[in-house]
């Protein structure tokens, strides 16, 4: 797909400084009574993170513009649908460190908020967060027919039939040995969804036909999926350091993951398959998808 012809890690690298700068903008400001709960909020959001659904937003928006280049509205809207992804994104973050849950204290190299902050005010940092998520989805200067699919499309990818659901089998799966199919569907809700629909969110915007739009679908399946077996990987073989949270969490909690149930070795294959299918979902949109291309190898190739 000609990857070579583009600076796609300054383009990443700008992309990561404006959705920074945009949820700056978005959030309430931390002197806004709650005080101590938008200090919490801001503090869960910024300064850290790949950005990667961020930035699937924004490259699925430009693969499915028909002029190739977003007018101010939709850039304005594909702000807001970045913004929102990040914001379900870190919620989930927030939750997923809690005691209850996975009882981790080291996110991004920083104290979880629960221990910054207290447990009851990273419990509503995270409430918080939602809804904030979804008001920016509904301001987006599109038609009204879309912010209804979009609102859709957000709502079932980050509840119960997606990335909440996931997280709740994965929660009751605990000691259990799961099928690689089972694996597949908990995974493919807990982290799969909520990237599938930062793909689709940008196709949404740009007003993707439909066969763009099963293009999408298809490589944002793939890439999803490959996100978690890339997570399952480096939490065997990276340090905490390296990832900026706890590393062997998954072994220690006695957590079913793709390593232990195909090994290193079956999921690097299994990785290397969904990379493919990735490109290949790609090829319909043309030139104008190389950057969801480069995301793609991003996502494989990444070491955090």
């Amino acid at each position: 797909m000609g990857r070579q012809s583009i600076d796609f890690p300054g383009w990443l690298d700008d992309r990561v400084q404006h959705i920074e700068s945009v949820l700056d903008q978005f959030l309430p400001p931390a002197s806004a009574i709650p005080v101590h709960l938008h200090e919490a909020m801001r503090y869960a959001v910024l300064g850290g993170g790949k950005r990667v659904r961020a930035a699937l937003v924004y490259a699925a928006g430009e693969a499915s513009l028909q002029s190739g280049t977003a007018a101010s509205p939709q850039a304005i809207a594909l702000d807001h649908a970045a913004a929102a992804v990040e914001l379900v994104h870190a919620y989930s973050l927030i939750h997923d460190d809690l005691p209850c849950m996975d009882d981790d204290e080291l996110r991004r190299g920083r104290p979880t908020v629960h221990v910054q902050f207290d447990e009851a005010t990273a419990m509503l940092a995270g409430d918080a967060l939602q809804p904030l998520a979804f008001e920016l989805v509904g301001l987006m200067p599109i038609a009204p027919a879309l912010i209804v699919q979009a609102t859709q499309l957000l709502a079932r990818s980050a509840g119960s039939l997606g990335m909440v659901g996931g997280q709740a089998i994965d929660c009751c799966s605990v000691g259990q040995a799961l099928s690689v199919e089972q694996l597949r569907q908990m995974h493919s809700m807990k982290t799969g969804a909520m990237l599938e629909a930062s793909v689709l969110l940008g196709g949404i915007v740009a007003g993707a036909g439909s066969a763009a739009r099963q293009g999408l679908e298809t490589y944002a399946s793939a890439v999803g999926l490959a996100f978690q077996i890339v997570d399952d990987i480096l939490d065997v073989t990276a340090d905490t350091a390296t990832l900026g949270k706890t590393a062997g969490k998954d072994a220690a909690g006695n957590k079913p993951t793709y390593v232990s149930i195909l090994g290193l070795d079956g999921s690097r294959e299994l990785l290397k398959s969904l990379h493919g299918q990735a490109h290949a979902a790609l090829l319909p949109l043309g030139p104008a998808a190389e950057r969801l291309a480069c995301i793609a190898d991003y996502i494989v190739g990444r070491d955090r």
